[in-house]
Parts: C-alpha cells; sequence; structure tokens
C-alpha cells in the first residue's frame, strides 16, 4: 500500500537564497521518526529525470511498510510545460501541499494564480496543507484590516494565507524556521495525521472490493435486520421542594400560629414541616422529649424563644374553628420574631438557602451584632442532638447537605401517629398521615380535603381499590419524593394509585420501573415467567399510560417469537396485532428466506463453505 504526496510552489527567500538543496519536504523526509531512508536513496529525481521531467520525486518507507511517493513541484513554468503529467499527478494524489515563502510575495501569486485554479478543478475530496514557511523580515506586527495594504509590498500576511486556505478548504500553517519544532512536531504532525486518513480510506475501499470479489455463488445467507428502536421514556423533573414551599403561601391545613410578644399575629405554619427539620420544635410540640433529645442547647433554645399559649380568653380565640383550632405560639425574641416569616420560607424552602436568609435579614437590622444573633439563633434551631455545631460555616453547610436532608425528614412521621390528623382505612387497617404534606403533594387530595366533600371534615376516611402495601408505597412517595416498587406487579399496582391521585410523575417512575425490570431479563427469563404481558398492556392503556403501553406494544414485537407462543398472545385487539404483525422482528421475510437457504444448505447439490 502506497501514499502519493505531491508539493507545489516554492518556500525559498528571494531575497536569502543559497546553495542548500534542503527544503520543506525533503527536510520533513530527512527528520521524520515514521519515515525511514537514507539521504541517498530519499533522491530519485533531483536534477534530471527521464519519466516525469516536471517534478523531483523522493520515495521513502512510512509506518514501516507503507510505500511514500512525493512528488515535489517548485516553479510553475516546468509545471506548466508538460500539462498531461502534471494533471495526471494532481489527480493520483493522496495529500496536497501547497507552499510558499512569506518574504516573497511572487512566490504566493505564484501559487494564488496560477496552482490554485488547478488544483480546484482536479480537486476530489483530497485534503490540502497550505504552508506559509519563513519569518517575515519587518519587525511590526502586519496590519490584518482587509482595508490596510502598508504590508502587501513586503511581505504575505497571515490574512492572505487564511484566506488562501479558505477558499480550498485546506489546513492553514506557519512555520517560521525549518527545525525539528516546525518540521516534526507542527507539520509533520499535521501531514502524518492526513497520511493515516489516507490509508484508512485505502483500505476501507480494499475491503469492500474483496467482498465483492469474494461473493458466493449461490443462494446467499440472509441478512438479519435490527430491531426498531424502542421508544424513549423521558422523566419529570421532581418538584419536591416547590411543593413544600407553596404550602407555606397556600394557608391550607394551618395548625400553629406564631403571635410576637404582643400578641399579634406574626406568621401561620404547619408543625410536621417544623418538625421535620428541627428538634427544637419536635421539643416544642411533644413530639420528643428533654428525655429523648439530651442536648441541653436545644432545651435551652425552645425555653428562650418560645412559648404556647393555650388561654381560651386568648384575643380572637372565639374566631378559631371549634373543631381543631392551630396550636398558639408566643415567639419571645422580638429580633427573632421579626424575621420569622423570612425564616419560615427558609425551612419551608428545604434550609439550605443561606446566602439569601442573611441578605433578608441584614436587610431589616442596621446593627450587624443584630444580624448575627438571629442567624445563631437560626442555627440552634436546625442543630442536630449531641453534635457540636456544625453550621457555623453556612456555606460549608449548603454544599454538604441536599435539600431536605436527602428527602428523609419527612419519612420520619411516615405511618406513624406523631401529629398526625387524618386516617385512612384500608383493608381493615388504619394508616395515618398529615394533611399538610397530602395537600402540598396531591392535587387531588389538596381538593378532598378543602372542598365541600365528606373527607374535608372527617378524620377516618377509607380507601377503596388499593391494598395497603401499594398505599403506603404511595404515602412514601408523598413524604420522600421516592419509591422502590418490590417487583413489576407492585409497579403495576402503584401506578394504578398514582393515576387515581393524577400524581404524573410517580406514574413516571412507574413506568420506568416497568420498562428497566423488562430490559434486563434475558430471553429465557422472558419465556419462562408468569407475568402476563398482554395483562399488562391493557392495564397500561386503560388507565392512560400511553408512554408504558406504547413501548409495550414494541416490547412484545420485538420479542415476537417469545410472546407469539404464548396463550395470552390471541387477546391482543386487532389493531394491537396489526402493529405487533408490522413491526415484528425478526420480520417474515427473514424467516422465509432464511428457510430457504437452511433448505439449500442442507441439500445434496451443495454444502456449506463456511462450516
Amino acid at each position: 500500500m502506497s501514499i502519493h504526496i505531491v508539493a507545489l510552489g516554492n518556500e525559498g527567500d528571494a531575497f536569502h537564497q543559497d546553495n542548500r538543496p534542503s527544503g520543506l519536504i525533503r527536510t520533513y523526509l530527512g527528520r521524520s521518526p515514521l519515515v525511514s531512508g537514507d539521504e541517498s536513496s530519499l533522491l530519485l529525481n533531483a536534477t534530471s529525470a527521464v519519466a516525469r521531467p516536471v517534478f523531483t520525486e523522493y520515495q521513502a518507507s512510512a509506518f514501516g511498510n507503507v510505500k511514500l511517493v512525493v512528488h515535489d513541484c517548485p516553479v510553475w513554468d516546468i509545471f506548466d510545460s508538460d500539462w498531461y503529467t502534471s494533471r495526471n499527478l494532481i489527480g493520483g494524489a493522496d495529500i496536497i501541499v501547497i507552499k510558499y515563502n512569506v518574504n516573497d510575495k511572487f512566490s504566493f501569486h505564484e501559487v494564488k494564480d496560477n496552482y490554485i485554479p488547478v488544483i480546484k478543478r482536479a480537486l476530489n475530496s483530497v485534503p490540502v496543507i497550505i504552508a506559509a514557511v519563513g519569518t517575515r523580515q519587518n519587525e511590526e506586527l502586519p496590519c490584518t484590516c482587509p482595508l490596510c495594504t502598508s504590508d502587501r509590498g513586503s511581505c504575505v500576511s497571515t490574512t492572505e494565507g487564511i484566506q488562501l486556505a479558505k477558499e480550498l478548504g485546506a489546513t492553514y500553517l506557519e512555520l517560521h524556521s525549518l527545525d525539528d519544532f516546525y518540521i516534526g512536531k507542527y507539520f509533520g504532525g499535521v501531514l502524518e495525521y492526513f497520511m493515516i486518513q489516507a490509508l484508512n480510506q485505502k483500505t476501507s475501499e480494499k475491503m469492500k472490493k474483496r467482498k465483492m470479489s469474494n461473493s458466493f455463488h449461490g443462494i446467499r445467507p440472509p441478512q438479519l435486520e435490527q430491531p426498531e428502536k424502542m421508544p424513549v421514556l423521558k422523566a419529570e423533573a421532581s418538584h419536591y421542594n416547590a411543593d413544600l414551599n407553596n404550602l407555606l403561601f397556600c394557608c391550607q391545613c394551618v395548625d400553629v400560629v406564631f403571635y410576637n410578644p404582643d400578641l399579634k399575629e406574626v406568621a401561620e405554619a404547619h408543625k410536621i414541616v417544623l418538625c421535620a427539620v428541627s428538634h427544637v420544635f419536635m421539643l416544642l410540640f411533644n413530639v420528643k422529649s428533654p428525655a429523648d433529645i439530651q442536648d441541653s442547647s436545644i432545651i435551652r433554645t425552645t425555653q428562650d424563644l418560645f412559648a404556647i399559649n393555650r388561654d381560651p380568653a386568648f384575643p380572637g380565640a372565639s374566631q378559631e374553628s371549634p373543631g381543631n383550632p392551630p396550636l398558639r405560639v408566643i415567639v419571645k425574641d422580638a429580633l427573632f420574631c421579626s424575621c420569622l416569616s423570612d425564616i419560615l420560607r427558609f425551612i419551608y424552602s428545604g434550609a439550605f438557602q443561606w446566602e439569601e436568609l442573611e441578605e433578608d435579614i441584614r436587610k431589616k437590622f442596621k446593627d450587624s451584632g443584630d444580624v448575627s444573633n438571629v442567624i445563631e439563633k437560626v442555627k440552634c434551631i436546625l442543630k442536630t442532638p449531641g453534635k457540636f455545631n456544625c453550621l457555623r460555616n453556612c456555606k460549608t453547610y449548603q454544599a454538604r447537605k441536599p435539600l431536605w436532608f436527602y428527602n428523609t425528614s419527612l419519612k420520619f412521621f411516615l405511618n406513624k401517629p406523631m401529629l398526625a390528623d387524618v386516617v385512612f382505612e384500608i383493608q381493615g387497617t388504619t394508616v395515618p398521615a398529615h394533611r399538610a404534606v397530602l395537600v402540598a403533594r396531591c392535587e387531588v387530595m389538596a381538593a378532598m380535603f378543602n372542598g365541600n366533600y365528606m373527607e374535608a371534615k372527617s378524620v377516618l376516611i377509607p380507601v377503596y381499590g388499593v391494598s395497603k402495601e401499594t398505599f403506603l408505597s404511595f404515602l412514601e412517595y408523598l413524604y420522600t419524593d421516592s419509591c422502590c416498587p418490590a417487583g413489576i406487579f407492585q409497579a403495576m399496582c402503584l401506578l394504578i394509585c398514582a393515576e387515581m391521585y393524577q400524581v404524573s410523575r410517580l406514574q413516571h417512575i412507574c413506568e420506568l420501573f416497568i420498562i428497566t425490570q423488562l430490559q434486563s431479563m434475558p430471553s429465557r427469563e422472558l419465556a419462562s415467567m408468569n407475568l402476563d404481558i398482554v395483562d399488562l398492556l391493557k392495564k397500561a392503556k386503560f388507565h392512560h399510560s400511553d408512554c408504558l403501553s406504547t413501548w409495550l406494544l414494541h416490547f412484545i414485537a420485538t420479542n415476537y417469537l417469545i410472546f407469539s407462543q404464548k396463550p395470552e398472545f390471541q387477546d391482543l385487539s386487532v389493531e394491537e396485532r396489526s402493529f405487533v404483525e408490522k413491526h415484528r422482528w425478526p420480520s417474515n421475510m427473514y424467516l422465509k428466506q432464511l428457510a430457504e437457504y437452511r433448505k439449500y444448505i442442507h441439500s445434496r447439490k451443495c454444502r456449506c463453505l463456511v462450516m
């Protein structure tokens, strides 16, 4: 295999000529470690040639066993004297190198006006390298403005070289000297890259020709096409933090009201959210006792900041709902109370946006001591019992802790009676829950608990059509924004429950779980499993899971030979059966061709050439 390079143009300096024969091409061939050949064998036709007088010819070996043939023509008059030979050499070139000296305007115009038109006519996806050789004689940098002609009389500017490269779609190089760096690494690296590309292309073409020449005489084995790509299921982004943050502003299911020392209402909140992020509120609302916490700083912070008021003569107590009035909490610290709305917004957003909280507090106080005092109290509220205050560096805390402490804080209250204000009755058992979380995370439950429905005033709510395990998994998602079904059947049950309560993201999670489980099954397990895939498809369609139903149809079609042997395959509708037959893999055509080929191979007239 050989590589043919054609070099055109003169890189010598017209004002500093000497008798040295070294040029760009010869220097590269003599110095490159990838090119082998001594000085006497490189030059085959330097002075006089009989076969091709137009070009100086060099031959060498590259990459070990690849023949490298270079034809160099530095003068246009010689090139133009034998047009037939010149055209054939350019037409057969694998790489074309155009070179000129940056201090010789004549050599550049000779390249631009003479060689370039010829190359454009003969060029056919051949890589071209334009090499500008030498260092410009004028010390000042040439003007690159297209309107400026200050440098055009003395040397060739970079702009002119780049413009010429753009016309040909060529690679432009500036070689300030013919040393090891510019020749070996810079010019040599680019040239060797194109040499490798040419070798790859020739190898590919050679393989195609070999396949054509070795064509099998007779019936060829059928080619099995690839199955159709399965539909891509796009996951829905989580809105867990936004749901809990919106709960603060919607004022639904409020069960605690904060008052300032003057007994004026400051803010409304929810016990479940406050206790999810703070042991101070757990102690305040009797979720935990001082013996459970065993941290004097948390106990002292609770006593210093808050006090619960249960006085029936409290102003505004008569307007409270008689059923289950919100708990009244007096904020003893006036500075802390003035920032309570900002602190609650900080807590409801996940207790991580420290910079925003500090900025909001600084806007209210001019004294930096007051700002530090309030910030320290917030840190004490979020302190973990028995640990040193790890929130001294708020930025470090912010980077280390994700939102809602890995979404496990609310899980502490899942299926537990602490602070529960609603109980679901399922299959003869009860499951306690918290209206605030349900309203924030599920629009159907928000309408159910705040509308003119029986559930809005009832504490015990029956649930039908769902098992206890499935409903607990559903509540786990509402509380933690995650779920992990035990298998495909439970995931389908959870998907039905999510569709019943219109929680679309949970539907997508269940769809993705079912798809992942089915995709991971090998063919043998698919053939032996007891899961009714057609029944799964019909449930997905009935419960408006369009993504899953479309994917299951493609899955049945892709595994046609497995599912067509199962009895439930007959339960497909006419429309579904038509879709599966149309997209089945392998296709009917392939199976017929395979049968014909096997019949031909096993006949007495021939034998398999492969075996």
